[in-house]
C-alpha cells in the first residue's frame, strides 16, 4: 500500500471505530508498517486539518471526530478490483446479477483515469476456478500496481532460499494458492512464485518494462478466467 492510500485508510479505520481510540501499535500492525510511520502519517493528517487527536493512558490512542469528516465517495482502482474479485465468488448464486450491477454503478462514478487504471489492474489478475482465499503479503499485493522490480528471498519446495530480482507482471490464483507471475532475472524466464513461499520483499527503484501476453500462460483457456469489472 502506498502512502496516499494508507492515509485514506487510516482515516477510514479511525472513522469506523470512532469515538473509540486506536493505538499507534494497533494501526502499525494493521497496515504492516512501523509505529513511527503511523505517527508521521497521523501528524501529516493533522497538519492537513483532519480532526484527529490523541487520548492519553493505557487504553488511549488516536481518535477522529466522525461528525467533522466525510466518507470517501469513490473507489480507488485497487478497491474496485478487490470488489470485483469478491463478487466473482458470487457467481452461480441468486445475488450474482445484483452484485455485478452494484459494482457497475460504483465504477460509473469513478474518475476516468481511475477506471482505466482499475481495468489495467484487473486485466492482470487470472483465476483458475474461484481463486483462493489465502492472504497475500502486503508488499507482494502492491507489486503489480506499483510496477517496480522486486528483490525477493524465495523458498523452493525443499525450503532452500534463493535471492531473485523479478519483474512483477500479474497474479494467478487457483483453488489453494496465490502466485505472483513475474519475469525472473535469475532464471531469465517467466516464473510463478507462490506467495506464501516469499520470505522477504524489497522494492527497487527500477520500473518494470515487460508485459504479460495471453500466450505466455501455458494454461487451457477454458480453465483460466480473467477478472472483469463488468
Amino acid at each position: 500500500m502506498n502512502r496516499t492510500d494508507r492515509l485514506y485508510a487510516l482515516v477510514e479505520e479511525l472513522r469506523a471505530v470512532s469515538p473509540r481510540p486506536r493505538s499507534a501499535r494497533w494501526l502499525a500492525q494493521r497496515f504492516e508498517v512501523s509505529t513511527r510511520t503511523v505517527e508521521r502519517d497521523i501528524a501529516a493528517l493533522q497538519a492537513a486539518g483532519v480532526p484527529i487527536w490523541a487520548e492519553p493512558g493505557r487504553t488511549g490512542g488516536y481518535v477522529i471526530d466522525r461528525a467533522r469528516t466525510l466518507p470517501p465517495v469513490n473507489l480507488t482502482p485497487a478497491e474496485a478490483v478487490a470488489m470485483a474479485l469478491a463478487l466473482h465468488r458470487l457467481g452461480g448464486t441468486p445475488f450474482a446479477a445484483a452484485a455485478g450491477a452494484a459494482l457497475r454503478k460504483l465504477v460509473a462514478v469513478m474518475p476516468a483515469a481511475d477506471v482505466a487504471e482499475a481495468h489495467r489492474l484487473a486485466g492482470r489478475v487470472h483465476l483458475i476456478g474461484d481463486g483462493p482465499a489465502t492472504p497475500v503479503p502486503a508488499a507482494v499485493a502492491d507489486a503489480v500496481a506499483a510496477g517496480r522490480v522486486l528483490r525477493l528471498t524465495y523458498a523452493d519446495r525443499s525450503g532452500a532460499d534463493s535471492a531473485r530480482d523479478v519483474e512483477p507482471l500479474a497474479y494467478l490464483g487457483n483453488a489453494r494458492h496465490w502466485y505472483l507471475l513475474a519475469w525472473c532475472r535469475l532464471r531469465d524466464g517467466l516464473r510463478c512464485f507462490r506467495t506464501d513461499r516469499i520470505r522477504s520483499v524489497h522494492p527497487l527503484a527500477e520500473a518494470v518494462t515487460r508485459e504479460l501476453h495471453p500466450g505466455d500462460l501455458d494454461i487451457p483457456h477454458d480453465r483460466l478466467h480473467p477478472l472483469s469489472l463488468v
